[in-house]
């Protein structure tokens, strides 16, 4: 099971919302990942990676295993 997060749960919707917005002003996304966690002051822009990655899986305009598909497969 995974570790629970330091940071609430705002602060890392926050974060997923701040990198959307600030790719068009980065040349890559790895910069807009490391500039957003500069930013906030959260830990690892790989975590933040991660998370932009989930959203984008449970939005919809990425395949992948949603969060709830996940949930249900455990129970």
């Amino acid at each position: 099971m995974a570790r629970p997060s330091r940071h609430p749960l705002e602060l890392r919707r926050h974060a997923v919302r701040m990198v959307a917005e600030a790719r068009d002003d980065h040349a890559h996304e790895t910069a807009a990942l490391q500039a957003v966690t500069d930013k906030l002051g959260t830990g690892s822009r790989e975590t933040l990676r991660n998370r932009v990655k989930q959203h984008e899986i449970d939005a919809g305009p990425r395949p992948g295993t949603t969060t709830e598909e996940s949930a249900r497969s455990r129970r």
